[in-house]
C-alpha cells in the first residue's frame, strides 16, 4: 500500500539532503538543486505524492532525478539517498542544524575538526574554550553558540505547532485508511492549538468489529506498524505509545464511544483548566473523569458520550478547546460571557507578503492569483526595504516603481484589490527605511525589527515608539521579533508599545510565519500579549508574511493564536471589507 506523505515531509527531507551534502563538501550546485526543489514542493499547492513523472518535470526545478525521488517517497514513504547519506554521519549530526546560528559548513568544521557529533559535545567544547582554536571561532562565536544550546535544552522536547499538528494529520490518515469505520481526534496541545506541543495525543472510538477478533489488539498493532515509528515504548489493549522519526512520541487511546466526549475534555486538557472543571463537578455533586460525568450518590453516569453534554450538565456553555487554559474562560462559560472568535470565514485579505522583488520565491500575478483562489477581497503587496540588503530590499525609486506594477495589476483578478505597500524597517534609532514623501505614496506601510537585537530594554522600547509616531506607519510586524525554539523575543515595554499603538492607530500584527522545512516559525504576537492588545482596544492585524503562493495557507496559524487570545472578529483589521479598511489606514486618517 502507498505511504502518504505531504508537501511538507518531502520538502524536508529535500532540505536535510542539502544540508547532509554541505557538510559532505559537494558541489554547490547539487546543494542548490534539492534546496530550489525543497521551496517548490513546499509552496505549491497540490500534493506532489499524487504526481507522476512527467507532471513532477513540469515543476520548477524538479529534474529527472528529484521527480524520481519524490515518486519513491510517494510509493515507499523513504527516501534510499536520504537513508544513504544519514548513514555516513552520526544520527545526531542534524540535531547541530537546529541551533540558531549554526549551519552547515559550521556543522562540517566542528564534525571534522574536533569529532562534535551532538549537541552535549558541542557545549562541552565550547565551554573549555576548544572552539577558539577553529578559524572563525572566536569567543563572541562560542558565546552565541552557548546560548543557543541554552535555549534550545530549554525547549527540550517541544515542537512546533504546524510541524506537531502535519505529523499528526498524516498517522491520523495513516489509521482511518486501515480502519475506515474507527473515529480517530487529535487532543492535547494539538487540540488546543498550542503554539509548541509535546506528545501527539490521539483517541480512537467507534465500532472495532471490522478490524476483526480481538480488535483493540488489532489496532494497536496496526498504529505500533506505522512506517515511521522508530520504537515501541509500550503497548497494550487501549493504549499505545511510539517514538516518531524526528523525535515525536505519539500516544494512541481506544475509548469506548460512550466515553468519547468525557474522554476528549480530559485528553485535551489543559491540565488546569480541568482541576477547575472537576471542582465545579464536586461542589455540584458529581464526579468527573475520562470515563464520564457521575452523579456521586449512586455512581450513575449523567453525561459523557458528547463534551457538550459535560459542560452542560455543568451549567456551562461549550468551551472552545483554544480557550481551556484557566484564564477566566470556565467563569465566561457560566455566566455567558464566552466570546465569538474570529474565524477563517471572518478574514476578508491578507496585508503582509513578498514577492520576487525582494526575497519572495513568486511573482506579484502567482501571490494574487492565490489570493483570488481565497477567495479574498484584497491583498498588500509589502515587499521588504533597503536596510534588508540580503532580501533585496528595495530603496525609495525601486518602492514607487513596484508600487506602480503592483496597482498596474488591479482588475486583472476579478473582484481583487492589490494594495501597494512596504516592510520598511525600524533602524537602531526608530527612524524608517525609506524617506517620508516615499511612504505616503503608498497604500500601506508596515514597519518591523531585522536587526540590532540585543538592544536593551530601554534602547528597544524608544527604537519601536520613535517608529510608531511616524504619521505613515499603519502595522507594527512581528513585535517580538521571536523565533519559535530559536530566537527569544527582543526585551521591550509592551505596556507602553500598546499604550502607543492604540494612540497612534497602528495594528498589531500576529504574523502566521511559519516554515516547517526549515523548523521556522514567529507566530509573534503570542496569544497572551494579543489578549492584552485585544482588552486595551488595540486593532490587531492577522497577516502571513508570506513568501510563497503556497504559504498563504499559513493564516490557519495565526488565526489559531487570535483565537486563544480571546479575539473576536471586530478587533482584526483585515476582518473588514475594503470600504471599511480604507478609513483605518493612517493616510486615510491624515488627510480627513
Amino acid at each position: 500500500m502507498a505511504s502518504r506523505v505531504d508537501n511538507l515531509q518531502v520538502a524536508q527531507i529535500f532540505g536535510e539532503i542539502a544540508d547532509l551534502l554541505e557538510i559532505k563538501g559537494e558541489n554547490g550546485f547539487k546543494i542548490r538543486a534539492y534546496r530550489s526543489g525543497a521551496d517548490t514542493i513546499k509552496a505549491w499547492g497540490d500534493p506532489v505524492a499524487l504526481m507522476d513523472e512527467t507532471q513532477l518535470r513540469a515543476l520548477p526545478g524538479i529534474g529527472k532525478d528529484l521527480a524520481a525521488k519524490i515518486r519513491e517517497l510517494a510509493g515507499t514513504g523513504v527516501c534510499g539517498y536520504h537513508a544513504e547519506l544519514l548513514q555516513e554521519f552520526p544520527p545526531t549530526i542534524l540535531d547541530l542544524l537546529r541551533l540558531q546560528g549554526v549551519g552547515p559548513k559550521t556543522v562540517a568544521v566542528l564534525y571534522g575538526s574536533l569529532n562534535i557529533r551532538t549537541v552535549e559535545e558541542l557545549a562541552d567544547a565550547a565551554r573549555s574554550g576548544r572552539l577558539r582554536e577553529l578559524k572563525g571561532m572566536g569567543p563572541k562565536k562560542e558565546a552565541l553558540i552557548l546560548k543557543a544550546i541554552e535555549e534550545r535544552q530549554k525547549d527540550a522536547g517541544r515542537h512546533l505547532l504546524a510541524d506537531t499538528a502535519a505529523i499528526a494529520g498524516e498517522l491520523i490518515a495513516y489509521l482511518e485508511e486501515r480502519a475506515p469505520g474507527v473515529d480517530f481526534t487529535p487532543v492535547g496541545s494539538v487540540r488546543r492549538g498550542c503554539e509548541t506541543c509535546g506528545d501527539i495525543d490521539i483517541l480512537a472510538s467507534g465500532p472495532y468489529a471490522s478490524l476483526g477478533t480481538g480488535a483493540s489488539t488489532s489496532l494497536m498493532e496496526v498504529f505500533v506498524a506505522y512506517p515511521h515509528v522508530e520504537r515501541i515504548l509500550g503497548q497494550g489493549d487501549t493504549k499505545s505509545s511510539v517514538r516518531l522519526r524526528g523525535g515525536f512520541q505519539a500516544d494512541l487511546r481506544l475509548v469506548p464511544p460512550g466515553s468519547r466526549g468525557a474522554a476528549m475534555q480530559y485528553f485535551t486538557g489543559s491540565k488546569a483548566h480541568n482541576i477547575l472543571l472537576r471542582d465545579r463537578a464536586i461542589h455540584q455533586g458529581f464526579k468527573l473523569n475520562e470515563y464520564g460525568l457521575f452523579r456521586t450518590t449512586d455512581n450513575v453516569k449523567v453525561a459523557g458520550q458528547t463534551e457538550e453534554s459535560i459542560y452542560e450538565t455543568l451549567g456551562l456553555a461549550w468551551v472552545d478547546p483554544s480557550l481551556r487554559e484557566n484564564r477566566g474562560e470556565i467563569e465566561a462559560a457560566a455566566e455567558g460571557r464566552l466570546p465569538h472568535l474570529v474565524a477563517a470565514s471572518d478574514i476578508r485579505g491578507d496585508l503582509h507578503m513578498h514577492t520576487t522583488a525582494s526575497d519572495g520565491r513568486d511573482d506579484i500575478d502567482a501571490m494574487a492569483a492565490a489570493a483570488a483562489r481565497r477567495g479574498y477581497q484584497y491583498i498588500a503587496i509589502t515587499d521588504h526595504s533597503k536596510a534588508l540588503a540580503m532580501a533585496n530590499g528595495l530603496d525609495e525609486e525601486r518602492a514607487l516603481a513596484h508600487a506602480a506594477a503592483v496597482r498596474a495589476r488591479n482588475g486583472r483578478f476579478g473582484n481583487l484589490t492589490l494594495l501597494a505597500g512596504i516592510e520598511c524597517d525600524i533602524l537602531p534609532d526608530g527612524r524608517l527605511d525609506l524617506a517620508d514623501d516615499c511612504l505616503a505614496q503608498l497604500d500601506i506601510v508596515i514597519a518591523s525589527i531585522h536587526s540590532h537585537f540585543a538592544q536593551d530594554e530601554t534602547q528597544m522600547t524608544d527604537r519601536i515608539l520613535r517608529a510608531l509616531e511616524n504619521p505613515w506607519v499603519d502595522v507594527l510586524a512581528h513585535p517580538t521579533a521571536r523565533l519559535l525554539l530559536k530566537r527569544e523575543p527582543i526585551r521591550m515595554q509592551m505596556d507602553a508599545v500598546m499604550a502607543a499603538a492604540g494612540r497612534h492607530g497602528v495594528a498589531l500584527e500576529i504574523n502566521c510565519q511559519v516554515d516547517v522545512s526549515r523548523g521556522v516559525a514567529r507566530l509573534d504576537l503570542n496569544d497572551a500579549h494579543a489578549r492584552l492588545a485585544h482588552e486595551r482596544g488595540v486593532m490587531l492585524v492577522i497577516s502571513t508574511d508570506a513568501h510563497s503562493a503556497g504559504a498563504l495557507a499559513n493564516m490557519q496559524w495565526g488565526l489559531q493564536v487570535a483565537r486563544r487570545a480571546w479575539t473576536t472578529p471586530a478587533s482584526v483589521l483585515n476582518t473588514k471589507s475594503l470600504e471599511e479598511l480604507r478609513p483605518l489606514l493612517r493616510r486615510t486618517r491624515r488627510a480627513a
